[in-house]
């Protein structure tokens, strides 16, 4: 990395902290080294390898898939995502990455990609779509992502702004100590703040690589237009269900009007090619079945969002009576009535959909939450550590086991589990509880004293 001075040679002059700034992004530089670009051959600076992406990936991934009412449990349709986007990922620039995709339970429209190339899409978006290359177009835009290694470029300047701001004693970070408080820190408390918020070039990009990734499958580029034409229509409508996606993928007439033309210039020739409209409608026949619930949970969202969970209630009450085995609206439900501080009711829902997919963590979630609040501390304990079994890793849990125990008078058990959560989490009102109840019973000083 070039300085902005010349040192003895007259150059402008700089003052030490100034000269520090620059040498601790220099040296981070220097340990990382010059990456290539696998989509465009260029040099480019990355403190992120490859092994990290995926390790990434593999730690965090569950945890959004949890967030998202896990995998379907159609088993059927899980496999023809990962099938149609795994067919594609062999041919891309990075064909050796161990891509994994499902479709996931949420209602909301939505895809995203992790780093090591777990990609993900939700009900919600393929109730949207109406053929297989619209199919192969969203799945080929994710896998765009990770060629392009979109994640980890984000993570490393992210990685030499700490740097700069920490002055030497961050150089010393950088690599794998650094990596590893990057993932601790973010497990559990929202895996979905690794999921990138990309930028409009970083969208283009995406587009361009899909459209190429779905020629090399043999699809038609049509598919692209057709997936293009209906974000574009939603993108003025403001819709509910689509806030997260646009929050993360930019949408804009710009974006739409370039796709249209790399379609048909570059691409003209290739729009004979099939779109597989009627494989795609028989994939997708049962969960079509339930648009209604869909929708109805997708209603009663935006009625929790505007802090209305009578209305919300209306809404996943008719979902469930469109499809009173879903666990999705099961959950949601249970999640509501702990909103309206039914706390009974919110358990009998919660086991309802511990019953309907039994491995699946998050509602031992709501059912221990909903013991919590009547004080059935013991009964929290269990669902709690239920959850843990299911899906380890997530600090939060650590810190309500902690509470439980607390509540249960076990104090030594519930220092450990504080002081755990504390390694992991350091900030944020739980945390700032751990540490006063550390404090308290005399496990740790102050740092006032």
């Amino acid at each position: 990395m070039a300085l902005p001075f010349s040192p003895g040679v007259g150059g402008p002059r700089m003052d030490r902290r100034e000269f520090i700034r620059w040498m601790s992004l220099a040296a981070a530089g220097a340990a990382a080294g010059c990456a290539v670009n696998p989509v465009t051959g260029e040099s480019q600076l990355m403190l992120v390898s490859e092994r990290d992406e995926i390790q990434i990936d593999k730690t965090n991934s569950p945890h959004q898939f949890s967030a998202d009412y896990g995998v379907t449990q159609d088993r059927d349709l899980d496999a023809y995502i990962h099938r149609t986007g795994h067919d594609m990922g062999v041919l891309t620039h990075r064909p050796d990455m161990p891509y994994n995709l499902h479709c996931v339970n949420a209602p909301y429209v939505n895809a995203y990609a992790f780093p090591g190339g777990t990609i993900a899409c939700t009900r919600g978006i393929l109730l949207e779509l109406e053929s297989e290359a619209e199919l192969a177009a969203l799945l080929g835009h994710e896998l765009g992502h990770v060629n392009s290694r979109h994640t980890a470029q984000q993570m490393s300047r992210n990685m030499l702004i700490s740097a700069a701001a920490g002055g030497l004693s961050s150089v010393a970070s950088v690599g794998d100590s650094l990596l590893g408080d990057l993932v601790s820190g973010l497990t559990g408390i929202g895996a979905g703040a690794l999921l990138a918020k990309y930028s409009r070039d970083n969208e283009r990009e995406a587009d361009a690589l899909a459209v190429e990734y779905m020629r090399r499958a043999g699809y038609s580029p049509d598919g692209m237009l057709g997936l293009m034409e209906m974000l574009n229509k939603e993108s003025g409508r403001g819709s509910n269900a689509f806030q997260l996606l646009f929050a993360t993928h930019p949408m804009g007439k710009e974006r739409y009007a370039r796709a249209r033309q790399l379609v048909e210039t570059r691409y003209q020739a290739d729009r004979g090619r099939p779109v597989y409209r009627e494989r795609y409608m028989d994939h997708t026949a049962r969960l079509r079945t339930i648009r209604d619930a869909v929708v109805s949970m997708q209603e009663g969202d935006k009625a929790l969002s505007k802090k209305d969970p009578r209305g919300a209630e209306g809404h996943y009450r008719r979902a469930l009576e469109v499809a009173p085995r879903d666990y999705t609206a099961l959950v949601k439900m249970a999640e509501c009535q702990v909103a309206r501080k039914r706390y009974a009711d919110a358990r009998s829902y919660a086991e309802k959909a511990q019953q309907v997919y039994p491995g699946e963590a998050r509602a031992y979630n709501v059912s221990g939450v909903s013991r919590l609040m009547e004080r059935d501390f013991d009964g929290a304990h269990e669902e709690f550590a239920a959850y843990e079994k299911r899906l380890p890793g997530n600090p939060n849990t650590v810190f309500l086991l902690g509470f439980s125990l607390e509540g249960m008078g076990r104090k030594k058990d519930a220092a450990q589990a504080y002081y755990s959560y504390l390694k992991q989490v350091s900030s944020g009102d739980p945390a700032q509880y751990a540490y006063q109840r550390l404090v308290e019973w005399g496990y740790i000083k102050s740092r006032k004293q």
